[in-house]
């Protein structure tokens, strides 16, 4: 499965760059520069930070990018991942393994995470925060005590449809990683095959749940144009920091 034309469109020429300077083609001078603009103001609570994007855009590996360089600039980071708020398996499951709508609308509890996570951290909230619900291998739910996070933290979070509803009200940031669905196929589906049953396998997964679910979060959600910062992560190599589309 691969972009059609005005999404490809988009991907090259949407956004002004920020990245035109001497940092410019280094991946690790671009995060930086990220960094820096997310840890540019004090709320007065801990800042939160999403990191959104298709299946396999990347957002795992930028979250952690992000994360050590925040810890560099001296501020506290809490990095969360979506996989630990996920539904248990029968509720993920329930539209069937292939559904589409099933993984936008089944597969996490953005209710609770917000609950649990984003308002704690939020604005006169106690910053007494769960950073996780499910250990997500074996599908048992977690009751671990709560953290709590230093005022001035940042908390990094990586996830898919992360500007739903749900928690878009509750971001001080949103990053969102920019990959045409193309390239995050290829990408996905070498990394998934072995966990799914080969690469055909992989791209049928793809194909029908994960990318499909994809083009209707793109459609609700349009999240490129509420983001505050794109990660052009289209060469992984040489990643690109964009303003939203005005």
């Amino acid at each position: 499965m691969s972009d059609g034309p005005a999404h490809d469109q988009r991907a090259q020429s949407g956004g002004s760059s920020m990245s035109d300077s001497p940092a410019r083609g280094s991946r690790a001078g671009t995060v930086r520069q990220a960094a820096a603009l997310l840890c540019a103001h004090d709320p007065g609570h801990p800042v939160r930070v999403a990191v959104d994007g298709v299946t396999a855009s990347g957002k795992s590996t930028l979250a952690r990018e992000l994360a050590a360089a925040i810890t560099e600039t001296g501020r506290p980071v809490i990095h969360l991942t979506m996989d630990g708020y996920h539904h248990p398996r029968a509720h993920r499951y329930r539209q069937g393994r292939l559904s589409a709508r099933g993984y936008y609308d089944d597969a996490y509890d953005f209710a609770a995470f917000a609950r649990h996570v984003l308002v704690p951290l939020g604005p006169g909230g106690d910053r007494r925060y769960r950073q996780q619900i499910i250990d997500l291998p074996s599908d048992q739910p977690r009751d671990e005590p709560p953290a709590e996070a230093p005022a001035n933290a940042v908390l990094v979070v990586d996830g898919s449809f992360l500007q739903r509803p749900e928690l878009a009200p509750h971001w001080d940031h949103v990053v969102f990683v920019r990959v045409a669905l193309g390239t995050a196929r290829a990408r996905g589906t070498a990394r998934d095959a072995e966990q799914v049953g080969g690469l055909a396998e992989a791209g049928r997964v793809y194909d029908a749940r994960y990318h499909a679910a994809a083009r209707i979060y793109l459609a609700e959600a349009a999240p490129e144009r509420h983001a505050t910062l794109i990660f052009d992560n289209n060469d992984l190599a040489r990643p690109r920091l964009l303003a939203p589309p005005g």
